[in-house]
């Protein structure tokens, strides 16, 4: 028998083997300063496309009085206690109201954590009678949460139409043994490809298969739709989607999430949700700070409208110096290269140090090796002097990467860690 830890100090992982030249600067890097479209990192100014702060509300002077007001009024504890037992308000219920009639469903309920919270919605869903069907590109929470169940599961290859309908019919031969249900699976913009879930073309199968759909709009919400309410209205089904969730650390610019379906569905759950039940109340400067973003999202439409005339500057703009950007149809903006981990590193930090850009990088394992993935997000508080001088700085590290100047960098930093 072996030590528990010896595993762990042997193998740290195929991310964790980077840590002692990545940490720091690649992973675990320290933006500085105010949430903004140009912040401080390591030392110098940076262009930031890595932050979610879609609508540009992080900064902005209504939001930040509302959050200090609320604040010193209540301070950082109340309520104490989980929702059932003590820290319920009826503050909280007026968010979960204007939430619900937002994304137009019948009632909300409020989370925590985005994470924790739909992780603990699939639990409480289904029973180990029940048939999970998921999209195999679903965010780790969904993953997660998949993980718990103690039934039957089957993904489908992403946004795959024909797979998803025969993994239903599996899913329904297989429920037919159980006497169980199913629940189908998607995002409403997958997070990395920055795609909208085939929500149109799901929901059409219900004609054909008896299933519940839930989805995961975190990127949509805030986002698409005429008012904002997410991918669902987007692709004129909202109200087809059966519990539908979204988080409050993208458009919002803050902490927590919701679910939102049928008054009976939203009853069940609030009773049935162990990470809420268990856990303390969402304290109520959040709950404050939410209902004034909720009202900006809802009376402001030209933050949305500034966001998208960056979104099509920068994406346009890439497209049209022959960046691959993929299938994105959302404000997700993915830029794909080819090359190594190290070229990646070289790549990244010449764009950081010598252009001034901050974006996300994203390698083997989460996708494929070869692939060099830098994602940026593009928020209304942007400028379009932002998006030149970064297309700029694309087309120049494009370069570099083509004629070997990363992979001779690369070689000799692959050579100092014994690669």
């Amino acid at each position: 028998m072996r030590d528990l830890f010896d595993r762990i100090i042997e193998n740290k992982g195929p991310l964790g083997k980077w840590a002692s030249h990545a940490e720091g600067y690649f992973v675990f890097p320290k933006l500085e300063g105010q949430i903004a479209n140009r912040m401080e990192f390591n030392g110098k100014k940076v262009i930031t496309w890595s932050i979610n702060d879609y609508l540009g509300l992080a900064n902005h002077p209504e939001v930040r009085k509302v959050d200090a007001e609320a604040a010193a009024d209540y301070g950082s504890a109340y309520p104490m206690g989980a929702r059932m037992m003590s820290g319920h308000t009826s503050l909280h219920e007026q968010l979960q109201d204007e939430l619900a009639a937002f994304v137009n469903k019948e009632a909300a309920y409020l989370l925590n954590f985005g994470y924790q919270g739909i992780l603990s919605t699939i639990d409480a869903l289904v029973t180990k009678d029940d048939i999970i069907v998921y999209d195999v590109d679903a965010h780790a929470c969904i993953i997660d949460g998949v993980r718990l169940h103690m039934g039957k599961r089957f993904t489908y290859k992403h946004n795959d139409i024909e797979s998803l309908e025969k993994n239903l019919e599996r899913a329904t031969n297989m429920a037919e043994q159980t006497g169980g249900g199913i629940l189908v699976i998607s995002e409403g913009v997958f997070g990395m490809r920055g795609e909208q879930g085939r929500l149109k073309e799901i929901v059409a199968l219900k004609e054909k298969f008896k299933f519940r759909l839930l989805v995961d709009d975190a990127h949509g919400f805030g986002t698409l739709g005429e008012t904002g309410a997410g991918a669902g209205e987007e692709q004129g089904i909202q109200d087809d989607i059966d519990v539908y969730f979204a988080t409050f650390a993208k458009s919002m610019a803050s902490t927590g999430a919701f679910i939102a379906a049928d008054r009976e569905i939203i009853d069940y759950l609030k009773y049935n949700l162990r990470s809420q039940m268990f856990a303390k109340s969402l304290q109520m400067q959040l709950v404050k700070g939410a209902l004034k973003r909720l009202d900006m999202l809802r009376t402001m439409p030209e933050l949305k409208n500034k966001l998208w005339e960056n979104v099509n500057a920068l994406q346009n703009g890439l497209k049209e110096r022959g960046f691959d950007i993929g299938s994105t149809q959302s404000c997700v903006t993915p830029v794909y290269l080819k090359g190594s981990i190290p070229e990646a590193m070289a790549l990244v930090k010449d764009l950081r140090e010598n252009h001034g850009i901050f974006c996300s990088i994203v390698v083997y394992p989460v996708i494929p090796k070869g692939l060099i993935l830098l994602r940026m997000i593009p928020t209304a508080s942007h400028t379009l002097e932002d998006v030149e001088e970064t297309l700029v700085a694309f087309s120049a590290i494009r370069s570099r990467l083509e004629n070997g100047t990363y992979k001779r960098i690369s070689a000799a930093v692959a050579a100092a860690m014994g690669e």
